[in-house]
């Protein structure tokens, strides 16, 4: 279904129609939506005044209002049945800074504290909420970046660290399918760290050890 995460009438819509189809049933929601690439100059590591004021925009209202927006929905559903997962997809280094984009770093930061933050609300209601990092994953922007595809990023040295979209989306299905997931509430994982709990690889069969910052 097509939604603009930004707009709370379409979010309240998709909302309503799971409700409808799953009769009042959701289990997990991921939050993803994203719109920091809306500012993106391909400036990666500048002081912070000389970023654009922009950013925050996309980053924040684009970007984290979207988690919390989809949130506030999807909370009540799962409450009601007493069980469910919101993973958020942050950024987390160890709580490392990253130097050269302040706004980015901050917003990231400020997802895991979402997650965080939830988690002690919804704790009570058998709810769990955490914070989930891959990471370099090779997007279709990353990709066109460095002028490849899929089918052959191999050919590009500098990918050579990066692992697949779907490397996330197993550690987002071993998380749901963990009957003790309410022990991680609250947490942060790095998806590097979790393949190696849950066994899981990404779609080459390499288990992409977690991202760490020079």
């Amino acid at each position: 279904m097509r939604c603009d995460h930004t707009s709370e009438p379409e979010v309240a819509a998709l909302f309503e129609r799971i409700s409808r189809e799953q009769q009042g049933r959701l289990d997990l929601l991921v939050n993803n939506a994203w719109g920091g690439q809306e500012t993106f100059d391909g400036v990666f590591d500048a002081p912070f005044w000389q970023h654009p004021l922009s950013h925050w925009d996309s980053f924040f209202d684009r970007g984290v209002r979207n988690h919390l927006l989809a949130s506030r929905f999807a909370a009540p559903m799962m409450v009601r049945r007493k069980r469910g997962l919101i993973v958020t997809t942050t950024f987390w280094d160890r709580d490392r800074y990253m130097r050269g984009n302040l706004f980015y770093d901050l917003a990231k930061a400020t997802m895991t504290r979402l997650a965080f933050g939830m988690a002690q609300e919804l704790r009570p209601h058998g709810v769990a909420s955490l914070a989930v990092s891959p990471g370099w994953m090779r997007t279709e922007l990353v990709l066109a970046g460095h002028k490849t595809d899929e089918t052959h990023w191999r050919e590009a040295p500098a990918l050579a660290r990066t692992e697949s979209p779907r490397y996330l989306g197993r550690a987002v299905a071993a998380l749901a399918a963990d009957a003790k997931v309410m022990d991680r509430t609250g947490g942060v994982y790095r998806v590097g760290d979790l393949a190696r709990e849950y066994g899981f690889t990404d779609i080459d069969g390499r288990q992409v050890p977690p991202f760490e910052m020079e």
